[in-house]
């Protein structure tokens, strides 16, 4: 359990589900440079950023050989990174293939489970989302065979050019960017992160739980003392969380 203590005037940072890549790269950029633009900003008061997943749209790293591309956003983290600013990455379920180049190139250490940090003397439970609580079976077990190490050991068989190409265009083909259902609020009982959250709750205290992949920025009481928050995406949204001085507060870019 990672303790994270900020100095005076400095600020907690998160962001999710940038999807950079989709659905073209041209469509893309301006969204990348808009995103850069933001690390630009913080980085002037930051004591940390929490990257939550789906920074890409697709991502899978062979041993030699990274998707094409993203060099802005890549750039401007190194010089965050380089100066002094941890940065902390949790894999979405477009970059689960993530390895060890984030972590080799840009010393940003890549978690692919949620985990707890102690911030301020707050208890934050940090993850991407996907997969966790009582629905959602299907993506279950599609995400299993995804990371099963003989699956992606044959798709690194695949010449890149034929594997990342194939992987963005099932990417897109099947929306998983952003689907209608991810502009609407289900309501509690069916918001399955917030089952998930509550579930967590019968057996351990969280200040916080942070989330992105549901895309629709969520701010909720789960009890007096705990609040369940869904940082929305760099799609429609534009949406990041700031904790400074003990509170968490959702901002649009």
């Amino acid at each position: 359990m990672i303790k994270i203590t900020t100095s005076k005037d400095k600020k907690v940072y998160f962001a999710s589900d940038q999807h950079l890549g989709a659905p073209t790269a041209e469509q893309s950029l301006p969204r990348e440079k808009k995103f850069v633009a933001w690390l630009d900003e913080v980085k002037k008061d930051a004591e940390v950023i929490f990257l939550l997943g789906d920074l890409f749209d697709f991502w899978f790293e062979y041993k030699t050989v990274v998707p094409k591309g993203f060099v802005r956003v890549l750039g401007k983290l190194a010089e965050i990174r380089d100066s002094g600013i941890p940065i902390y990455f949790f894999v979405g379920n477009h970059d689960l293939w993530m390895n060890d180049y984030f972590k080799n190139e840009l010393n940003i250490p890549v978690y692919h489970k949620p985990e707890v940090f102690i911030i301020n003397n707050k208890k934050v439970f940090i993850g991407h989302g996907d997969g966790l609580g009582p629905y959602d079976k299907g993506y279950k077990r599609m995400k299993k065979v995804f990371t099963f190490p003989l699956f992606q050991w044959m798709f690194r068989w695949l010449h890149p050019d034929l594997g990342v190409k194939l992987g963005q265009y099932m990417s897109v083909k099947n929306k998983m960017i952003s689907g209608d259902e991810d502009f609407k609020f289900l309501g509690e009982e069916k918001e399955w992160l917030v089952q998930y959250c509550k579930r967590k709750l019968e057996s351990n205290h969280y200040d916080y739980f942070v989330f992105g992949h549901r895309h629709l920025p969520l701010e909720i009481t789960l009890k007096e003392d705990s609040k369940y928050i869904n940082l929305g995406d760099w799609i429609a949204y534009f949406t990041y969380g700031e904790l400074s001085e003990n509170k968490f507060s959702l901002k649009k870019y």
